[in-house]
């Protein structure tokens, strides 16, 4: 109900009661929040590097790391590639994918995910993201299939093209009412596939919020490179329309 674990409000403006989203305030200055949404970080870490953590690595990055069994040399397909799918590509990469394909309908965003680890982009405005997929896997589905949309269309489509006993991981958020629409005997019998939910990377933020920033410190994971733009608050609506065109990966508000 946008209270905190209490039900209560802390925050007014106006007056009025200002409810927290997950106990949360992301685009204030200052927040009121329980300590279990705590995480101590060293002094060392800028606050910007840090700010990416919250969300979108640790939902990208964990569902590569903590959802999906990607085992060294697996081929992953990612299917949208925006700041929580740049962190998937991460994330397979630590976990030691052969090869990455990022799929995306923005160029510019298939551009980027070369940058954080994919191997190979396929855009679907080129014909079926699948049937690409599977060409560049000489004939055979990836390993594992991220979905980062939440798109009745491209959770199937996930599903769909991963290989026998291969796995799809879905981590975009869907509206309420979509209903996927599968096969029970092909799908997860005769081809013994395995699809799983993902929320918020299957994490531990007291474990892992330390250890990306290790991972972080030691060049294994970028962070400064997903901040595409500094904003001001005012400027948050701009923001959203600038990632929803495929023109940034994070924008960051600076206070």
């Amino acid at each position: 109900m946008g209270g905190l674990l209490d039900g209560t409000t802390r925050l007014t403006s106006g007056g009025t009661a200002l409810h927290q989203m997950a106990c949360l305030g992301t685009f204030g200055q200052v927040a009121i929040v329980p300590e279990i949404s705590m995480v101590k970080i060293p002094d060392d870490v800028p606050l910007d590097v840090a700010a990416l953590i919250g969300c979108g690595v640790l939902t990208g990055v964990g569902a590569a790391l903590n959802t999906a069994n990607i085992r060294p040399g697996d081929t992953v397909a990612v299917m949208g590639c925006g700041g929580v799918g740049l962190n998937v590509i991460q994330g397979a990469r630590i976990a030691g994918a052969g090869k990455i394909v990022a799929i995306d309908m923005f160029d510019s965003k298939l551009e980027m995910a070369k940058d954080f680890g994919a191997t190979h982009t396929v855009n679907p405005n080129s014909g079926d993201a699948g049937g690409q997929v599977t060409t560049l896997n000489d004939g055979r589905g990836p390993d594992v299939a991220f979905e980062v949309i939440g798109l009745k269309a491209t959770m199937q489509q996930a599903i769909d093209m991963i290989r026998p006993g291969g796995e799809a991981v879905l981590v975009g958020v869907p509206r309420m009412d979509v209903m996927l629409e599968l096969n029970a005997a092909f799908t997860f019998l005769y081809l013994d596939k395995t699809v799983k939910g993902c929320w918020y990377g299957s994490s531990d933020v007291h474990k892992d919020v330390p250890k990306l920033l290790d991972f972080w410190k030691n060049g294994q994971l970028k962070l400064e490179e997903l901040i595409s733009r500094e904003i001001k608050v005012e400027q948050v609506n701009e923001a959203f329309e600038a990632m929803g065109s495929g023109e940034v990966a994070r924008s960051v508000i600076k206070h």
